[in-house]
């Protein structure tokens, strides 16, 4: 039997649609909230429905706009602590501020700790999230972090296809481990574009390529696409060493700036990415598939408070 035997979930304004879908999988309705802003800027909270000792779920990506959307998730969270939740348990299936998990430059602020401080200070008792940036954010908690893969979900859907002859390619050195979990699942080899940032600007060059490609069916993994730059420099560096088809895989859908327009003119036959971040209309083109992982999150919500283990998820032994 769990410790908390309610279970009570609900959002902000990140992503709405999420939290209906998670709720339909679970079989429970939204708990009621009111969340707004005044007319001076200020978000307002107020949880409609009585918490105290309940089970909470509090579901807010950390979306555009990412620190109007983080702030709502502070203030629900501190609305809950003093409601006198049993246990609040943040989902936070995109994790804004992961690529700055480092002091790589003189006087720069590591802002995903803070961000995580600040996530535990406003009363979060656990954190579930979904492909970290870097998995030392997980570190920067004091608390219990469940962090989820949507790289299972997204190698199921490639098998799907029956390529016959698939390498995947990691965006740079640092996501060779990605790369290496798709490709053990999908019995490929992994191939890895070495590139280079310039400077502070999210512009980058594909330099060297590690694999062989040439004539096979390339699919690129990462754990999100920004402006799209990496993903088209390690497209085109594909192309340029002979790949048949490019395809590419992403569980973050940021698509920024002017990112869907570059994937659609780009060599990349189809961008896949989930549904941790609204997927707007202005976002998605031809090119674009959407998998969800309502399921996955709601199945993680079950297990957390049922008091089962989450990482048989991935592992069952």
């Amino acid at each position: 039997m769990p410790v908390f035997e309610e279970l009570k979930i609900f959002s902000g304004n990140a992503h709405p649609q999420l939290l209906e879908d998670i709720c339909a999988y679970l079989g429970v309705s939204p708990t009621e909230i009111e969340v707004f802003k005044f007319s001076n800027d200020n978000t307002f909270v107020k949880i409609l429905e009585n918490i105290r000792e309940c089970d909470v779920f509090i579901v807010q990506p950390i979306s555009t706009p990412v620190n109007d959307n983080l702030m709502e998730l502070l203030i629900m969270l501190d609305a809950a602590k003093r409601a006198s939740a049993g246990r609040i348990t943040a989902v936070v299936p995109y994790y804004a501020y992961g690529r700055s998990d480092k002091k790589d430059q003189p006087r720069v602020p590591i802002t995903a700790r803070l961000v995580a401080n600040l996530i535990e200070t406003a009363g979060a008792d656990r954190v579930l999230t979904i492909d970290l940036h870097a998995g030392q954010i997980q570190g920067f908690f004091n608390i219990p972090v469940d962090e989820l893969s949507a790289i299972p979900m997204l190698a199921e859907y490639y098998q799907s296809h029956q390529f016959s002859d698939m390498v995947v390619a990691a965006t740079d050195v640092g996501d060779a481990k990605r790369a290496g979990d798709t490709a053990r699942i999908l019995d490929a080899d992994i191939a890895i574009i070495e590139k280079h940032r310039i400077g502070n600007k999210e512009e980058v060059e594909a330099e060297n390529l590690i694999g062989e490609v040439e004539g096979r069916t390339a699919i690129i993994v990462d754990d999100e696409i920004g402006t799209g730059s990496t993903v088209i420099a390690a497209a085109e560096a594909l192309q340029a060493h002979g790949a048949r088809e490019i395809w590419c895989g992403v569980t973050h859908g940021v698509l920024s700036a002017r990112a869907p327009e570059l994937v659609e003119n780009s060599v990349v036959k189809e961008l896949v990415v989930t549904d941790t971040l609204p997927i707007t209309n202005s976002k998605r083109t031809s090119k674009t598939k959407v998998l969800s992982v309502a399921s996955l999150l709601g199945e993680a919500i079950h297990r957390i408070h049922a008091g089962e283990s989450v990482g048989a998820m991935f592992d069952p032994r």
